[in-house]
């Protein structure tokens, strides 16, 4: 576990225990008003938006495209070098040694064209996620705004085992978001 998944974990803790501790404290319904926790998953709320399906299917779509140009470099890779196995005996050393660095190129070149694409993919989907997730931050905000809740965390890689379903709003989020990101549309 990283430094930083590690020191959510413990921040959570300390807000659980902190929360705990108040609520003990405090008796009666003044309980009930003074806590109202919540919490989001935002990792559910980007891949089933609107906006997350449509990330995901463009990100597809240019997989797709990078792949049929990484095919087709890789095909004549391979070719270049079935040619050189079959003519080797024949070929003087100077055009031998010319067919190695040719292949040795296209080598080169196939794996940067596998690099730069895999680079693009990956720069594409965090720029899409970042924005996603910024957008449904502030949807978490106004929510937690309009409804008065003390706390809303986020459920960060099942950090929450238990609780109460009530207290889950990423179903909310996500209805918000997709009618927030319709009403853009039209």
């Amino acid at each position: 576990m990283d430094k930083r998944k590690r020191w959510k974990m413990y921040a959570f803790v300390w807000i659980c225990t902190a929360i705990l501790v108040a609520t003990v404290a405090v008796k009666g319904s003044f309980a009930e008003e003074l806590v109202k926790i919540g919490y989001v998953d935002l990792r559910v709320a980007l891949n089933e938006s609107d906006a997350g399906k449509a990330a995901k299917a463009e990100l597809e779509t240019l997989i797709k495209t990078k792949q049929v140009a990484i095919d087709e470099k890789g095909k004549n890779v391979e070719k270049l070098k079935v040619e050189l196995e079959k003519q080797s005996s024949v070929l003087s050393g100077d055009a031998k040694k010319a067919k190695e660095d040719e292949i040795e190129r296209l080598v080169r070149d196939y794996q940067r064209l596998v690099q730069d694409s895999q680079g693009e993919v990956k720069k594409k989907e965090d720029k899409y996620t970042e924005t996603i997730i910024k957008e449904l931050r502030v949807i978490v905000d106004q929510i937690g705004k309009e409804e008065g809740y003390s706390l809303i965390l986020e459920n960060v890689e099942g950090i929450i085992l238990y609780s109460n379903k009530g207290l889950d709003l990423t179903e909310r989020v996500l209805k918000r978001y997709n009618e927030m990101k319709a009403k853009e549309k039209k």
